[in-house]
């Protein structure tokens, strides 16, 4: 029988959380081939009058623009805050704060440059094995995800990435590759981060070329990657079984939980539905096949799922062992002709009236988050891991050094009380790493002005800077909510001075 939990558990993985696309840099270093990130160009977030939230999309015409010309672009993600040079420092910094969990991701060209190579590329795997090997000196468990945003620009090129069912063989041996060699010091992965964006932009999820696509095929095409996408999910996992035993593997959607704008069923029903296609991807990955409600919505779309004999075995075979998910935002659902595009927006239209919105028009919702873990984990019945959650902000460095960052403080201090909060409503929690624990390039528009970080990188938007670290106020807030296990989130005013 299930005994009531007051507050973290005494395991509970606290940490943060990047993505090597947004931090390694070195792009051309250590054998590395170029990724689809590499082709990010940083885009102005007010050009359209505005902040623009999420324009990480590129044609084939770009591309090929971006290659025949690439001295006329910024391309930010290429140098990102040179962790791959200064891993070691941050990695200190991390552990100062206590992290015991650091989710970081491998970049799957530095393993195989183009993913056609038969060899891997010794010289990533090298790499991969000193930041391993730098955690766990400090006791810090990593969390790594296997396909963060960013994959071999050959197999875009070649394949049209995840619209071809090709890639399935190719992912599964670089997951074999990574499993086999870390398989002593990485316990906890995730195959694929925030699938469900797949629905926003099939480049940044996908590595599909959107142009490429006719237009009305444009659905079929991004449900068709999905399936690949799952069935390679599936694959690695069955791999790691085999590899890693002792290991858990999970799934990880971006939750924006869909509230109704009205108590109009019309409304109610939409929100419903704009749950579903969200729940859609760790529905397939947690439970192994595909839900019953998504037949109706295949035939009204005109969508048939291209599967070949064995597909649905191998789904059931490869289901995960825990959902994880970044959750920054909830969404306002209403019955309307564009709600099918809306659904899991970064941008909706319809804002929630009892919100406050971030610096980017983001409704800050704690409750939300509280409401997720619950939904989520009546759903599936499976441990639950929040691997993304913080607030991007301009932040300002004072002439001593200093970042006073208590909006910082009080948004994730609002979270994890929800989170605490969760787990007293009987939810599984496993851990919670905040998304950008040290400054990093942004995924949506590559500009390094939007900072979630406990760590100030001294860089502007076209990478100008030192590249100096600085504590802001958060890292020791967070310090001390680490060393409390969630028990102390009191903000002291001025706390980096008196620490």
């Amino acid at each position: 029988m299930y005994k009531f939990q007051e507050g973290f558990p005494e395991n509970f993985l606290w940490g943060g959380a990047t993505a090597a696309n947004q931090v390694e840099g070195a792009y051309l270093e250590g054998g590395k081939g170029l990724s689809t990130s590499d082709f990010a160009a940083y885009k102005d977030p007010y050009a359209k009058g505005k902040v623009d939230n999420f324009t990480f999309n590129v044609t084939s015409t770009e591309l090929a623009e971006y290659k025949e010309n690439p001295e006329k672009y910024l391309f930010p993600k290429r140098w990102g805050i040179d962790f791959y040079n200064r891993y070691k420092e941050d990695i200190a910094l991390f552990a100062e704060m206590g992290f015991k969990t650091f989710r970081m991701s491998i970049s799957w060209v530095r393993i195989f440059p183009t993913g056609l190579e038969d060899t891997p590329n010794e010289e990533g795997l090298a790499f991969y094995d000193k930041v391993f090997d730098e955690c766990l000196k400090y006791g810090i468990e990593p969390l790594v995800t296997m396909s963060h945003y960013e994959m071999p620009i050959a197999l875009t090129e070649k394949y049209n990435g995840w619209a071809s069912r090709e890639l399935i063989g190719l992912f599964e041996k670089y997951a074999r590759v990574i499993f086999d060699r870390y398989k002593t010091k990485v316990k906890y992965w995730i195959t694929f981060n925030e699938m469900n964006m797949n629905l926003q932009s099939l480049y940044t999820g996908a590595g599909v070329l959107a142009d490429k696509i006719k237009p009305e095929e444009m659905m079929q095409v991004t449900y068709q990657a999905s399936h690949h996408q799952f069935l390679a999910s599936a694959v690695a996992v069955k791999a790691i079984r085999e590899i890693i035993p002792t290991a858990q593997i999970g799934c990880m959607i971006n939750q924006i939980e869909a509230y109704a704008h009205t108590t109009k069923p019309e409304d109610q029903l939409q929100a419903l539905k704009s749950n579903q296609l969200n729940m859609f991807y760790p529905d397939v990955q947690a439970r192994g096949e595909y839900p019953t409600y998504m037949a109706r919505y295949f035939k009204d779309n005109g969508i048939e799922i291209a599967m070949e004999a064995g597909d649905e075995a191998i789904l059931k075979e490869g289901t995960v062992d825990f959902v994880a998910i970044s959750y920054y935002m909830s969404h306002v659902a209403e019955a309307r002709e564009d709600a099918a595009q809306l659904a899991g927006s970064f941008d909706s239209p319809i804002k929630n009236e009892y919100l406050e919105l971030s610096q980017w028009d983001w409704p800050i919702d704690p409750i939300g988050l509280r409401i997720s873990l619950m939904k989520l984990y009546d759903r599936y019945e499976k441990p639950l891991y929040v691997c993304e959650n913080g607030l991007g902000a301009k932040d300002e460095l004072t002439l001593d050094g200093k970042v006073h960052d208590d909006y910082r403080i009080d948004y994730l201090r609002k979270h994890v009380e929800q989170m605490k909060e969760a787990i007293k409503d009987g939810v599984n929690l496993l851990g919670y790493t905040t998304w950008g624990c040290i400054d990093l390039v942004s995924c949506g528009t590559s500009q390094m002005s939007k900072r979630y970080g406990f760590i100030y990188v001294d860089q502007d938007d076209e990478g100008k800077g030192s590249l100096e670290r600085y504590r802001k106020d958060s890292f020791y807030w967070y310090k001390q909510v680490i060393e409390s296990n969630g028990e102390n989130l009191a903000y002291i005013d001025g706390l980096s001075e008196n620490v």
